[in-house]
């Protein structure tokens, strides 16, 4: 959802924001003129809260059933604004990994096996340091690794390196599939 989102119905109230609103209405009553220092007042409202007894407070426990019952019924007629969070499609392709991710794929076993017994966070410690020590030339080749034929190659479990081909390769592979849906659309229109 938005966070700008004027139309969303307001949250529900306890029975202590009712009370404090009831306190804040009689102090407005008595003394309109007089400004209220907030941790005073509640403060304030803390210790009257906590001296009152269980007959004194339904009341405002009867105006936060009210309330839920008029927020559950804004809620159901409530949709959320445009620009909200769309919903994820399944079928989208997944985000390549990183170079980084690529780099720690292949050295992780590897310090695994000469450090027996390391914890995971010391791991990715070790890999962070071994990547921050790498000028960009040596990043490079993580960067520019090609995802699918990685995947096609290897079973990803972290073990083995990664294959090194360029990216260009899945951006067409990707604008032929786009090209081939197309025309299979095409001809079912034609078709019907």
């Amino acid at each position: 959802m938005a966070k700008d989102d004027l139309k969303k119905p307001k949250g529900k109230m306890s029975a202590y924001a009712f009370f404090v609103q009831t306190c804040r209405e009689e102090h407005k009553k008595k003394k309109p003129e007089v400004p209220v220092s907030f941790a005073e007042f509640s403060k304030k409202c803390s210790e009257r809260w906590k001296t009152m007894s269980r007959k004194e407070k339904s009341k405002f426990d009867e105006m936060t059933k009210v309330d839920k019952v008029h927020y559950d019924w804004e809620m159901k007629d409530y949709g959320p604004a445009k620009g909200g969070k769309k919903k994820k499609d399944p079928n989208a392709p997944k985000r390549p990994p990183s170079g980084f991710f690529l780099f720690c794929s292949e050295f992780r076993p590897e310090i695994k096996s000469t450090n027996p017994g390391i914890s995971i966070g010391d791991v990715a410690k070790k890999l962070d340091e071994m990547w921050n020590n790498l000028n960009d030339s040596e990043k490079q080749p993580y960067i520019t690794k090609d995802v699918a034929e990685y995947k096609s190659k290897r079973k990803f479990d972290g073990a083995k390196g990664p294959a090194k081909v360029a990216w260009k390769k899945v951006e067409e592979e990707d604008e032929e599939d786009e090209e081939e849906a197309k025309e299979e659309g095409e001809e079912k229109e034609e078709d019907e």
